[in-house]
């Protein structure tokens, strides 16, 4: 069975998760914390990073990866295109949501307001966190309501809806007014089954982290 080794509240670790449960590939989820990890984590990630998954002997890092794994080992249903424009488009999405999503919004936000004063018992620098939210994060938003063409449900989806669910977590919401197709995806994406799983099955660590869960009872 495939067992997915990552703390579930992780943007990336969900990703993988919410992968496995579209494509009905039953597995086990170890909840390795990359802050305080167990002995010889670093024989199953190198670089310390979650989320790692073992298919038998294989072991596999990065979530990108294990999920073009899992496209390859378990093709039905698909998550990636088919046709090859749509297929490079819905890698790039994947890719914007780790990268750009991630490292200049949601990963900063997240660092400062739950990880800094929980984890590491350090003071939140507000400074951060306004930087974030005045300039960095209209521009994100920005670029994905001005290009993101939601046309079912795969691997953008899949990447960019974890993503933005860590940031509701924090307390946050996508502004309808300024991002209306950004907010009606998110919106939709919630109703997904496979995201309604993975999100009460981490309701335990969510509610132990005092982070906003209202979102998920809507």
């Amino acid at each position: 069975m495939l067992r997915i080794y990552g703390v579930p509240i992780s943007v990336h670790t969900r990703k993988v998760i919410v992968a496995a449960l579209e494509k009905g590939v039953p597995f086990e989820n170890e909840p390795v914390i990359p802050f305080n990890p167990p002995p010889g984590w670093d024989k199953l990630s190198p670089t310390g990073k979650i989320p790692v998954a073992r298919d038998g002997e294989l072991l596999l890092r990065d979530s990108s990866i294990i999920c073009a794994y899992l496209e390859r080992v378990h093709p039905r249903p698909a998550l990636y295109p088919a046709e090859t424009a749509d297929y490079a488009r819905a890698l790039w999405y994947e890719e914007y949501a780790d990268g750009t999503v991630f490292r200049e919004v949601v990963h900063g936000l997240f660092f400062q307001k739950v990880i800094r004063p929980g984890i590491l018992k350090e003071k939140t620098d507000a400074a951060v966190i306004d930087t974030i939210l005045n300039d960095a994060l209209p521009r994100v938003f920005g670029y994905l309501e001005s290009t993101l063409d939601v046309n079912g449900f795969g691997i953008a989806e899949i990447a960019l809806a974890s993503n933005l669910i860590n940031f509701h977590y924090l307390g946050y919401q996508i502004e309808r007014r300024k991002h209306p197709r950004l907010a009606a995806s998110f919106a939709a994406w919630l109703e997904r089954p496979s995201i309604r799983k993975a999100l009460a099955t981490e309701q335990p660590v969510a509610a132990s982290m005092g982070l906003d869960t209202a979102f998920v009872q809507r």
